[in-house]
């Protein structure tokens, strides 16, 4: 009996340890928050704000489609559930009316929120650690003069026990640690304030990396490329120049990207044209360039070479081809040499032959659309196909391009394209 209760009493001591090892370590770097708000609104703080939400693209998650702005409600598809973004919004009741800008610091720099509960990584917290507190502090005042919306907040749909905030605690434990901007004194002030945007308020490391059985990612994959698991689609490697690396461009050339969605070596769809759309088309010259800075100076990725292509069956590139024929050529040209500053070039497009074939069998399927930007007001657009092409037909044509006009790349089945509808429950 006194060794049975003697276990007892060290599973619940040990239990006890742990259990306190976790607090601490999801309260480190946390300080006590002050009685009284102390931040100081200004017109100039307001319309920095609202510059450094724009970066943020916090208006994306935030908004709801057909609902008022900031005021949430947008349900987020993650692994482990459905997450729903919170109102940001003024109002006391259900938004951040009652909050101080301390409070929201707390919230951007270490993942809690006003009432002590620990958030979610969907908020990119993790990234948003690395904003200044001043940048925070004007972020606030920004979010603080919009209407109020009295819009209640919608319970996340997470499966047990990912709905936990015991199993939140641990997986921050693992994977997150508050940290601050680090500037590099042998780099340059537009560098720094390129990596400054492009690791913090932009998050970009958070699509642009793959993320481990628990969604997290690592900084030593960062920029490699993965599998976007809100939207499912491939976010390409943008340390590589096969995929979506800048490094071998001309600064201007990434800027035109960010700032209007098309360059002379590349353009923008899906989830991208989205961010173009509604964050990087407002970047300030100065805020562009160094971000083009940053992300032409990233360590390339030093990769295998790839094996040899087997070469598609005959069949599907006949029929393939006939497809093309008949729904692509008119735009894209009889050898895939496109239109200049209309359709984009087939031939020797990198996003083409990615190894993952996702975004390509997507855009066949739902279409592809530019961002309309102040540089590219009305920009062409692809139509979707997905309820004029079987799965065959879909497969044999992506094939086709992916093999054709010098293009090289493994040819796509059906069980590729599937999956792709599956996704989005097309």
């Amino acid at each position: 009996m006194k060794r049975i209760l003697w276990t007892i009493s060290s599973a619940l001591a040990l239990l006890g340890v742990a259990a306190a090892l976790l607090v601490t370590l999801n309260l480190r770097g946390e300080e006590p928050l002050p009685a009284t708000e102390t931040l100081h609104s200004t017109p100039e703080l307001v319309q920095r704000g609202e510059y450094l939400a724009r970066v943020g693209n916090c208006m994306a998650c935030h908004t709801m489609q057909g609902g008022a702005q900031f005021a949430g409600g947008r349900g987020i598809d993650t692994p482990f559930g459905v997450v729903h973004t919170s109102n940001l919004t003024p109002d006391k009741a259900h938004g951040i009316g009652s909050w101080t800008s301390a409070e929201f610091w707390r919230a951007m720099h270490h993942g809690r929120s006003k009432d002590g509960r620990l958030l979610y990584p969907a908020f990119p917290y993790t990234n948003y650690t690395q904003v200044t507190r001043e940048d925070s502090d004007a972020i606030f005042a920004y979010l603080q003069s919009l209407p109020a919306v009295a819009e209640s907040n919608r319970a996340h749909a997470l499966r047990f026990p990912y709905s936990t905030q015991a199993a939140l605690g641990v997986w921050r434990a693992l994977f997150f640690t508050p940290g601050a901007p680090q500037s590099e004194p042998a780099q340059t002030a537009e560098y720094n304030r390129g990596a400054y945007l492009v690791n913090g308020l932009g998050h970009c490391t958070a699509c642009h990396t793959p993320r481990n059985a628990l969604g997290a990612t690592t900084d030593a994959k960062a920029f490699t490329g993965g599998l976007i698991p809100v939207q499912n689609w491939y976010a390409p490697a943008l340390n590589a120049a096969t995929e979506a690396g800048v490094k071998e461009w001309k600064t201007q050339d990434v800027v035109a990207l960010l700032k209007t969605g098309v360059a002379p070596h590349g353009s923008v769809l899906g989830p991208m044209a989205e961010v173009v759309f509604r964050s990087t088309q407002y970047l300030t010259d100065a805020d562009a360039s160094a971000m083009a800075a940053y992300l032409q100076a990233l360590p390339q990725q030093v990769r295998k070479a790839p094996a040899a292509v087997v070469a598609p069956p005959s069949s599907a590139m006949a029929r393939g081809g006939k497809v093309y024929e008949q729904h692509c050529a008119q735009c894209h040209g009889d050898q895939g040499q496109g239109e200049s500053g209309a359709f984009p070039a087939l031939t020797g497009n990198r996003a083409i032959t990615l190894a993952d074939p996702t975004n390509l069998v997507r855009v066949v399927l739902q279409g592809g659309y530019l961002p309309a930007t102040a540089g590219n007001p009305y920009p062409h657009g692809m139509p979707p196909f997905q309820q004029f092409l079987s799965d065959e037909e879909v497969a044999a044509v992506t094939t086709f391009v992916r093999n054709s006009w010098g293009n090289q790349a493994p040819g796509v089945g059906t069980i590729e394209v599937y999956r792709a509808r599956e996704r989005r429950g097309l």
